[in-house]
């Protein structure tokens, strides 16, 4: 019988002793918020629900110490959001955490013995 071809795998997140605060899909919805300049387009094409991103919103700018996103109501010109700089920060730097992550999971799939 031939042995099957194995490889790593894995997602990183970072959390606080009160759960998770960040990972791939949070920040998917920051770049989203990003290029849209909206939390419910942002939510729409992630088909989730606008109260669904809006909570993950306010847990990450709970968490972080400073604020991710700042939202404007809606009105007579609707509402609008913006990742702040702190925000985009964040983004890259879980780009390249991310990117560490992957090199880690190619460095050592030749020390796993199975």
């Amino acid at each position: 019988m031939q042995k099957p071809e194995f490889k790593l795998n894995g997602r990183i997140w970072i959390e606080t002793p009160e759960g998770k605060v960040l990972g791939m899909g949070r920040v998917e919805l920051l770049e989203r918020i990003k290029e849209s300049g909206s939390i419910r387009q942002a939510a729409l094409q992630m088909k989730m629900s606008y109260k669904q991103a809006w909570d993950m919103v306010n847990h990450m700018n709970d968490h972080f110490g400073e604020v991710l996103v700042i939202s404007h109501r809606g009105g007579k010109g609707g509402g609008n959001a913006i990742v702040t700089e702190y925000g985009l920060q964040v983004i890259v730097q879980y780009h390249i955490l991310q990117s560490k992550f992957k090199a880690f999971l190619e460095d050592n799939l030749g020390s796993v013995v199975l």
